[in-house]
């Protein structure tokens, strides 16, 4: 073989190399192009429908907590600060961002109870309530379901069954489970093959009243209403 064969047996793969390198690129720069074009549309679909979520949560929440305090006349919101309630929430924080409770009030202006959301771990998952009480005795007014992935057909009961939540009404924390037909003011009959759930039902009813029933009454010690 002459030394031009040589040379060009040699000069051959280097050419290949260098087409492959080039190919790889290409390949790269369209997937990343076509990654940070994805990104771009889904935040810009994001911060469209932002304002429509939000919407929606808020018009969700003002629900379930007219529905738990029974329709009250008038609403008032208080936020945390700290262990502490406060008429505006904490600094930095915004109003869809701070935990808070809800007072309701009749028309005569006297207060019928407060809405707080609490959750507790039920069967699957987090079971999420819009709890309502009277912070006064301790009764509870209702409660709504926020959120929850229990058992379909067995855990989910706690909300789809309509005669469970009618069972807690004027009922008075701290709440105990039973399996049978009650009229006990602090014990409520749980569901029939859902047990757990029903008492991450009551966890949560318990955990909202003994949470907040203390803030409260701080709070209205220091003058608030």
């Amino acid at each position: 073989m002459s030394e031009h064969e040589t040379g060009h047996v040699h000069g051959a793969p280097a050419v290949a190399e260098a087409g492959a390198s080039s190919t790889t690129f290409h390949l790269l720069f369209t997937l990343a192009f076509f990654g940070a074009l994805g990104g771009a549309i889904l935040a810009y679909t994001y911060q469209k429908t932002l304002p429509a979520i939000e919407k929606f949560a808020g018009e969700k929440v003002e629900g379930a907590v007219r529905e738990v305090l029974r329709s009250p006349a008038r609403l008032d919101t208080l936020y945390l600060v700290g262990d502490k309630l406060a008429k505006t929430p904490p600094a930095g924080v915004g109003i869809g961002d701070a935990t808070k409770i809800f007072i309701g009030y009749d028309a005569a202006g006297a207060r019928i109870g407060v809405a707080v959301d609490e959750k507790a771990p039920g069967f699957a998952d987090d079971v999420h309530l819009m709890v309502g009480f009277d912070p006064a005795t301790s009764a509870l007014t209702g409660f709504k379901v926020l959120s929850m992935k229990e058992t379909p057909g067995l855990g989910d009961k706690i909300e789809k069954d309509t005669t469970f939540a009618p069972r807690f009404k004027d009922k008075v924390a701290p709440l105990k489970g039973t399996k049978s037909v009650t009229t006990d003011k602090s014990t409520v009959q749980t569901i029939t093959g859902a047990t757990i759930s029903s008492k991450a039902v009551i966890k949560v009813l318990n955990k909202a009243v003994a949470t907040w029933q203390p803030r409260l009454a701080a709070y209205s010690k220091e003058g608030g209403q």
